[in-house]
């Protein structure tokens, strides 16, 4: 009976909304395109320049620098404002600096520039935006609903790598940045312009038909943590340390694994193939992975997917593995590494609520952002340093046994769900 009430409670959500989940994933998508092609361009670019690789995985961190800054300022914007007047902004200027990076002339400085400016269009696109839009929608399907969202990364995984190889070898790696950035993020613009309307919207109008009763009113008046609250929970540093372990780890691994793959003796089309492979599979993993959220305890869910994500790196470690060996890896890290922002979007909600969820959720961006901006300069140090990506795959496998330790620790959460719910229904 229980089960048939969820059901039909998160049908009937998403009936309402899946225009909403439509739009937010498509918008995701785009802010994970360079993330999932830059292991296409770090060749080209360091042959027509003659940089390192650290050189040319350092855009990416450079935007992490900066999402680690100021993620938790932006928080703030969401609890304030909503997601619709940050993303749809981000989004735009997003899409004109990645076709900016076919300008590149060779100066570094420009280089750090150009990053710099598209640092600043990611914090109004990060995670923590398309999280919130789902978390102040969505209640019983919220598992569900995070996983179809989120699933735009895996999309991406799926799509940036091979379409990325195909056009930089018809139109140069110039050309390839103006597709991706005028050619997919016009489609993600135009979908959230029309359509990403959530929870923080719906407030609003209520607000402004309560007239001055409820101008002063905060724009999602639920239950949850306060800020200092969630400072002091012990369950929150669990996530936020397995957190920062799990990006840096497998942000690591995407950004490097065409060069890792080829280290293997898969050549670079294959390598794309395979990585398409992954995100295909990721998204499927995102999927099931929503569902057993909305049935089982948060904590056993992230610890099993960690655990066999660690799987992935001892695969790749296997001097000439064969090909299915290979294509098992890569579907195990996109099944399994595919979810973690999926998870740590459920999880910070599940543990403090939706009062204050996009300031406590902006800062566990800033651990995301720390550990996708250490992990692509680590790897790439790494193969500067050693010639060969064997540590960085040693260094991962014991860090996943590590953050899946930490998530099966967590206690119990509160029962959030049926608060939000009741606050809803008065």
């Amino acid at each position: 009976m229980a089960l048939a009430v969820w059901s039909e409670a998160a049908r009937a959500e998403f009936r309402r909304h899946w225009r909403l989940l439509l739009a937010a994933a498509i918008g995701f998508s785009f802010t994970s395109v360079i993330t999932a092609s830059t292991g296409l361009f770090i060749e080209p670019i360091s042959r027509e320049f003659g940089w390192s690789r650290a050189l040319v995985s350092s855009g990416v961190s450079i935007t992490a620098i900066l999402a680690f800054l100021a993620s938790p300022l932006f928080g703030t914007f969401i609890d304030r404002w909503g997601t619709r007047r940050m993303a749809i902004p981000g989004l735009v200027l997003m899409a004109l600096v990645i076709a900016s990076l076919s300008l590149l002339t060779g100066s570094t400085l420009q280089w750090f520039i150009v990053w710099t400016i598209y640092g600043i269009a990611t914090l109004a696109t990060k995670s923590t935006v398309w999280t919130a839009a789902v978390n102040s929608t969505f209640d019983a399907g919220r598992g569900l609903g995070l996983g179809l969202v989120l699933s735009g990364s895996a999309l991406a995984q799926a799509i940036s790598p091979p379409l990325a190889d195909f056009l930089i070898e018809r139109f140069g790696w110039r050309n390839a940045f103006v597709w991706l950035g005028l050619g997919w993020g016009s489609l993600a613009i135009i979908l959230c312009f029309a359509w990403l309307r959530d929870g923080y919207d719906i407030s609003r109008r209520a607000r402004l038909a309560a007239g001055p009763e409820g101008a002063n009113a905060p724009l999602l008046n639920v239950p949850g943590l306060s800020v200092a609250q969630a400072w002091r929970d012990p369950n929150l540093w669990r996530i936020a340390i397995s957190t920062f372990i799990i990006m840096t780890a497998t942000i690591a691994l995407v950004v490097h694994q065409i060069p890792i793959l080829s280290e293997v003796g898969v050549d670079r089309t294959t390598a794309a193939a395979y990585a398409g492979i992954a995100g295909l599979v990721g998204i499927l993993g995102k999927l099931v992975t929503g569902a057993l959220l909305d049935r089982y305890p948060a904590r056993w869910v992230g610890g099993f997917t960690m655990l066999a994500t660690s799987t992935t790196f001892v695969l790749l470690l296997w001097p000439g593995a064969p090909t299915g060996a290979i294509v098992a890896a890569m579907m195990i890290n996109g099944y399994a590494g595919g979810t973690k922002l999926q998870l740590v979007g459920y999880l910070t909600a599940a543990y403090t609520g939706m009062r204050k969820f996009g300031t406590i959720f902006g800062a566990m961006a800033s651990l995301i952002a720390a550990g996708s901006g250490l992990g692509p300069v680590l790897g790439g140090w790494i193969y500067d340093t050693w010639g060969t990506y064997t540590p960085l795959l040693w260094g991962g496998f014991a860090l996943m046994l590590l953050s899946s330790f930490l998530l099966f620790g967590l206690r119990a959460y509160p029962e959030w769900k049926k608060l939000e719910g009741a606050a809803a229904a008065a």
